[in-house]
C-alpha cells in the first residue's frame, strides 16, 4: 500500500472552494467600503470605520491572491498526478519479456 494517495475529488473540491474565496471576500469587501460611515457617530469613529475598510480590502487582497496562488498549485498536483498515473498504468501493461 501507497503512503501517498490522491484523491481527485477531494483536490477537485478544494480547488472550487479556493476558486470561490476571492470572489465571495471581495464582494463583502465592496459591501464594506460602499457602506454610509456616517452611522457610527463622531467624526473620529467614521474616520475609523474608513480606515478598517481600506486595512480589510488590503487583507482580503492577499488572501485571495493566496487562494488563487493554491488552486495554481493544486492544478500542478493534479496534472502531475494524472502524468504519474498514466505512466505508471503505461508501465503495468506492457508486455513482459518472456523468461528463459
Amino acid at each position: 500500500m501507497s503512503d501517498l494517495q490522491i484523491s481527485s475529488a477531494v483536490l477537485n473540491e478544494l480547488r472550487a472552494t479556493l476558486s470561490k474565496i476571492s470572489g465571495d471576500l471581495d464582494g463583502a469587501c465592496r459591501r464594506l467600503r460602499s457602506t454610509d460611515a456616517t452611522g457610527v457617530g463622531a467624526d473620529p469613529l467614521i474616520n475609523r470605520m474608513h480606515d478598517f475598510a481600506d486595512e480589510w480590502h488590503y487583507g482580503i487582497g492577499q488572501i485571495g491572491q493566496h487562494a488563487d496562488d493554491c488552486v495554481k498549485m493544486l492544478d500542478n498536483i493534479s496534472k502531475t498526478a494524472d502524468d504519474l498515473d498514466g505512466k505508471l498504468k503505461s508501465q503495468l501493461t506492457q508486455p513482459q519479456p518472456a523468461q528463459a
